[in-house]
């Protein structure tokens, strides 16, 4: 291995290094990442190496100092890795260690050029500002030269954060087959059409994506403006989440601003669908402010601003549980709404496998208990529920 000590050490030295990927895990067990990608960035005038760990269904950055950096990437390479491309400006280098610790390095021409440090500064969107995007320009938030509308520059973020949240879960959705994917209470659908661009034009995806919203004119627009951008598999339908039968298999719901309880039937619709991917925006949480009670919280409770805030806070972490119970790996992250200022959150769940169910039920029963509360998703969801619920 000191070959490779000496590699990596004189990379790091003279920071030439562009980006590295380190990959082929030597053991399975006790990793759950599958890959780590490194490259340089400059933090507060010094240079750092982020280390991208990515996850099936996410990505975990870290960013460490310069002096610092070797040791960790040998101690991968020792520890974690088999494999890995180093890449600099003179060379690249392949990293090729035995399950014995030979370790072979193969030298081959330069591939890259010298990398910018900068990216701290400009922001890297998945939508990159410069180059016209049709449904953009059709909505007002760029001109036709590639240019985003200052005015718009806030819907033009909240896009792209948007779709970095999906961009962490593609991993988790199947492969080799069209998706299928449905959008509760879609609205205006600016959401809805990046979805669709993304997947289909810089992800090169097959899909079927449907639309769902109770207001005809909102949906009658939506299928006008999918008709001129030529987006064949993007239809948009007039109706009501609970009746919405059309479909046996979806691979991806997203729910955003579905009023109260309505954000549950969606939620239930998913996990009945057994779909791999769920992003849901909740709102107007008013069910469990009508249920909460107790006692040893009533100096929060008996002010209504604190209970209504509380309500929805619980009310999410109610709905986070039940779909990890249900079999979802499931975080919750915040998102500005797209009309207004307000943070919201998001709750993204990612169909996985838990040998935690009955303790999951345990904390959640308790949880449920201690507040009093009924909530519309479990009994929903009674059947598939380790327990069975209350009727009443």
């Amino acid at each position: 291995m000191e070959s490779l000590r000496k590699l990596i050490h004189d990379i790091t030295e003279e920071t030439t290094l562009i980006t590295a990927t380190l990959s082929q895990l030597r053991k399975r067990e006790g990793v759950s990442y599958t890959k780590v990608q490194i490259k340089p960035v400059e933090l507060k005038k010094k240079i750092h190496y982020q280390f991208a760990y990515v996850h099936p269904n996410k990505v975990v950055h870290q960013n460490i100092p310069a002096e610092e950096a070797e040791e960790v990437i040998v101690k991968l390479f020792e520890q974690t890795f088999r494999q890995g491309m180093i890449c600099t400006p003179d060379a690249d280098y392949q990293i090729l260690i035995s399950k014995k610790y030979k370790v072979s390095i193969l030298t081959k021409s330069p591939s890259k050029t010298s990398a910018d440090l900068a990216h701290n500064r400009k922001k890297q969107y998945v939508l990159e500002e410069g180059h016209p995007i049709s449904f953009l320009v059709e909505l007002g938030i760029m001109n036709e030269q590639g240019k985003v509308h200052a005015r718009k520059y806030d819907k033009f973020r909240q896009i792209n954060r948007f779709l970095e949240m999906v961009e962490d879960v593609l991993p988790s959705l199947p492969e080799g087959r069209p998706l299928t994917i449905v959008d509760f209470g879609c609205g205006k659908s600016y959401l809805t059409f990046a979805l669709y661009h993304y997947l289909t034009i810089q992800e090169r995806r097959t899909l079927n994506v449907v639309g769902l919203d109770l207001k005809a004119d909102v949906i009658e627009h939506c299928n006008q403006l999918a008709s001129r951008l030529n987006y064949s598999n993007l239809r948009f339908l007039v109706g009501d989440i609970a009746d919405y039968n059309e479909l046996e298999q979806v691979d991806m719901v997203v729910t955003l601003h579905a009023c109260d309880t309505a954000t549950d039937a969606a939620l239930e619709k998913a996990v009945r669908w057994n779909a791999s991917v769920i992003l849901s925006v909740p709102c107007c949480q008013h069910e469990l402010f009508a249920q909460v009670e107790s006692p040893v919280m009533e100096p929060l409770l008996s002010h209504g601003i604190l209970k209504e805030r509380f309500s929805a806070l619980a009310t999410d972490g109610i709905r986070a549980k039940l779909l990890d119970i249900l079999g979802y790996k499931t975080q919750l992250l915040e998102f500005i709404d797209l009309e207004h200022t307000p943070k919201n959150i998001l709750i993204r769940a990612v169909k996985g496998q838990s040998d935690r169910k009955e303790q999951l039920w345990r904390e959640y029963t308790a949880f449920r208990d201690f507040l009093n509360a009924k909530p519309y998703l479990e009994k929903a969801c009674a059947d598939l529920l380790p327990a069975s619920v209350d009727s009443e």
